[in-house]
């Protein structure tokens, strides 16, 4: 059972449900599923099979949504990327991805075109949405012939890849497989207790695993799938009253402008019946103001990753907003020593309420079998069927799992993965930078904040100044510092090695303290 036949499952079982709403584009189940397989066979006239992969780089929007779907009917591997990525980022993405084709849109044509003559990808093979320019049109291609074909009957064929974040910066693909992205989000619609027909807020970017599971969940239960390209507050808030949006599956920092929002109390979000966070932390403070917010709604925590989708689910949040809940279906959890400078093993488990690193087993059926062409990664993070999550955490006498932090320096800001690696080393380059150091701080809205301890290397280096040399030098713009502390000397060991625990506990000489107002 590939995911083209759940889809059409679903079709033939309410053809006439709403499918999906883009602004004032509203199709049917029935009228979906013939535009995805025209695009489907216009996909196949430009030559894509099995096996091919397609990068997206789109908003959420109608057409990349169909374009997951068309990719499922052919069996191409859908790998959608970040909009807002850099041309040198799109680049890499292209040459690893081996992609035979991208599709683009206005907001990222200025990325995707130079990214795409860099790797030599052909004019034929460019796909745009909403602008005139090179490649074929999009709608064009969604008024070819419908595909005929047979759909893919292979479920251990892989279907999607996204790309997270590495260990020197660079992103990694994470292939999954049809039958791992079918057990994920069955998986979620139950555990999240889904109802048939739900009105989804489709906010959550598809090249992100959220999104992508919310876009599977809607699907599977003849749901609405409302696109919302980019995160404005007001925006969702008029569009939950207006499309009785009734779950809600964002990140912490979506939540927080939401109960914050000055207007808030002039909204009418009775229709929310179902809420639940994933991709980060969430503190216990705005933990109550959903839950007030809220209020008959039910809560949940959804702790996974792109690798393997669910590691565990805690509902009825509120009772406990700090736990991330018990082990997901089929799932089995562990803490081991957490020691980054160690090969630690996966018997080396510390006991109930001490803190180490969170591992989850590999035979989990939504798990990924191993990264695209790094094996390097591979050794790393899977370990005698083990996943190390790099997380770090504590279980406590109920075998509730509580997520502390990370056991390297990955940066989760507001959903976003940042290496703390990369920043450092577009800062480094600055002539007015003697040395850098770049930590996550505490933030109540993003979860973390990306904070940038310097060296200054002259009267000259300041918060504006070193914010437009990021700009400048082509760091995406989440990425970014957004407070700047100036420090006599980085701490180091007698090695030579960075000290970040140091930059966190206040061990430092400050020369200036921190300015926020980047």
């Amino acid at each position: 059972m590939t995911l083209a036949r759940m889809l059409a499952a679903s079709t033939l079982r309410q053809p006439e449900a709403t499918a999906i709403v883009d602004g004032d584009r509203r199709l049917s189940y029935g009228e979906w599923q013939a535009e995805i397989l025209r695009l489907a066979g216009g996909l196949h006239g430009l030559g894509l099979g099995p096996g091919d992969h397609l990068v997206a780089v789109l908003s959420n929007r109608l057409e990349m949504a169909s374009l997951y779907w068309a990719c499922q009917t052919l069996g191409v591997i859908f790998t959608p990327f970040n909009w807002r990525a850099t041309a040198p980022e799109i680049a890499y993405v292209l040459e690893d991805a081996e992609a035979r084709a991208v599709a683009y849109e206005g907001r990222s044509a200025e990325a995707v075109l130079p990214a795409a003559a860099e790797v030599a990808l052909p004019a034929e093979r460019l796909i745009r949405v909403d602008q005139d320019g090179d490649g074929v049109a999009f709608a064009e291609l969604a008024t070819a012939a419908a595909f005929d074909g047979p759909l893919p009957g292979d479920d251990r064929a892989t279907s999607l890849m996204l790309y997270t974040s590495g260990t020197t910066g660079r992103p990694k693909g994470v292939p999954r497989s049809h039958a791992a992205e079918r057990t994920a989000a069955l998986g979620c619609l139950a555990q999240l207790h889904y109802r048939h027909g739900e009105v989804s807020l489709g906010v959550m970017p598809l090249f992100h695993t959220m999104g992508v599971r919310s876009l599977l969940m809607s699907a599977f239960l003849n749901g609405n799938f409302v696109c919302m390209p980019a995160y404005d507050t007001e925006t969702a808030l008029e569009m939950i009253q207006a499309e009785g949006i009734s779950t809600l599956f964002l990140v912490p920092t979506m939540f927080h402008d939401m109960v914050h929002h000055p207007r808030l109390a002039e909204a009418d979000l009775t229709s929310v019946t179902n809420i639940a966070y994933a991709g980060m932390s969430m503190t216990t403070a705005l933990v109550e103001s959903c839950a007030a917010t809220f209020p008959d709604a039910q809560f949940s925590n959804f702790y996974g990753s792109s690798e393997i989708y669910t590691f565990a689910v805690r509902n009825d949040l509120a009772d406990n907003p700090g736990s991330a809940g018990l082990a997901g279906m089929g799932q089995t959890l562990r803490v081991v020593r957490g020691d980054p400078d160690e090969r630690v093993g996966p018997d080396e488990q510390v006991p109930v309420g001490e803190t180490g690193e969170i591992i989850a087993s590999m035979s989990a059926l939504d798990a990924f079998e191993g990264y695209w062409k790094r094996p390097d990664a591979d050794q790393k993070a899977i370990r005698q069927g083990w996943y190390f999550t790099g997380d770090l955490g504590r279980f406590d006498d109920n075998g509730e799992i509580y997520v502390l932090g990370r056991v390297d320096d990955m940066i989760i800001s507001g959903g976003e993965n940042i290496y703390a690696e990369e920043v450092e080393d577009v800062l480094a380059k600055c002539p007015d930078v003697l040395g850098v150091a770049v930590i996550g701080l505490p933030d109540e809205r993003w979860g973390e904040r990306v904070a940038a301890f310097i060296e200054p290397a002259s009267d000259a280096a300041s918060p504006g100044t070193l914010d437009r040399y990021c700009l400048e030098s082509g760091l995406a713009r989440f990425k970014r510092p957004r407070a700047y502390a100036f420090v006599r000397a980085i701490p180091r060991s007698a090695s030579g090695k960075l000290l970040r625990r140091h930059l966190r506990t206040g061990d430092y000489e400050l020369l200036t303290d921190f300015d926020n107002t980047v």
